[in-house]
């Protein structure tokens, strides 16, 4: 098998089609609906968000990678020399490597990579690292979905085609009558303008590397986001994983939002009342714990690629 001087182990194509094709099926599961509703016409105020608020196409979360360190053995290889960012073995590596010079074999190129992707590669470590070093803060109660809804008489709402659970003065009374103290730039700008002002702090794109807390449904969710800019430097496994987290968080958020989603099939999450802050206070706890191991995995995956920008 490969010499020590070989900077990355190698997969068999045995070894690594069949996890191609898992992630594959794994993908399926949440796009396939998707893209059904989206040539239909339809919508779904929880299964599309992250086909739609994130930029991810279907087709691009459906192709697997083995992460950075891995070279790709096999006939089926041969295809990512067509995909960004892969590279051919060169003859030294296969020689090195015992790979015969009529078997396909392709690599993520690491150092054209990080290159390309510097500005990305640093941002992802200043976030992911800073959340993981503050706090957790539970006590936000996912009052930023009724923020956006707030004067809806005046503003409108986000999701124009579902009902206001308790109508538009009911929401208006539950912002009014909570501390609203939300962390997370890419929730706050969605504010309506005048809960903008109600919010404890002010966050902004600047001080987002500041602000962002462990404990945020959204920051949590946004995991998946920070896997897929780093693109075919992550395993697909752990993108993944940090998909189906943002999707069960998301299921949470727009259960514990002022909007009636009983017509969908799900029960709400009254966090207006005592019982219901307590429901959302232990979901939020444990997504945290989740996010956690998934953003330690993460900051692990981004350091060879930070090693790559040092060298």
């Amino acid at each position: 098998m490969p010499s020590r001087a070989i900077p990355f182990s190698f997969l068999a194509e045995d070894r690594w089609l069949p996890r191609a094709h898992a992630h594959a099926a794994r993908v399926a599961r949440f796009a396939e609906p998707f893209v059904a509703r989206r040539n239909a016409g339809r919508k779904h105020p929880i299964e599309d968000f992250l086909f739609t608020y994130y930029t991810l196409k279907p087709g691009q979360l459906a192709r697997w990678h083995p992460g950075a360190g891995t070279a790709l053995v096999g006939h089926d290889a041969a295809e990512r020399l067509g995909w960004k960012h892969y590279r051919a073995l060169t003859r030294t590596e296969r020689e090195a490597a015992g790979v015969e010079e009529d078997v396909a074999a392709v690599v993520l190129d690491l150092p054209a990579y990080a290159a390309e992707r510097e500005e990305t590669i640093r941002f992802c470590g200043i976030i992911l690292r800073g959340t993981a070093a503050r706090p957790p803060q539970f006590g936000c109660f996912g009052l930023h979905e009724w923020a956006m809804a707030y004067r809806s008489v005046k503003f409108g709402i986000r999701h124009e085609y579902l009902p206001l659970r308790l109508g538009a003065d009911g929401t208006d009374r539950v912002v009014e009558e909570h501390r609203i103290r939300c962390t997370h730039f890419d929730a706050f700008r969605f504010y309506s303008p005048d809960a903008a002002p109600l919010n404890e702090l002010q966050p902004t794109r600047a001080t987002q590397r500041d602000l962002e807390q462990p404990g945020c449904l959204h920051a949590n969710m946004d995991l998946y986001k920070w896997a897929y800019k780093l693109g075919p430097a992550i395993p697909g496994e752990l993108l993944m994983d940090c998909f189906e987290l943002a999707w069960r968080v998301r299921t949470m958020d727009m259960q514990a939002s002022p909007y009636d989603l009983s017509g969908w099939g799900f029960e709400p999450i009254a966090i207006e009342t005592p019982a219901g802050k307590a429901e959302y206070v232990e979901a939020q706890r444990g997504f945290a714990a989740e996010a956690a191991a998934l953003r330690e995995r993460l900051t692990t995956a981004l350091a060879p690629l930070e090693a790559a920008l040092s060298s």
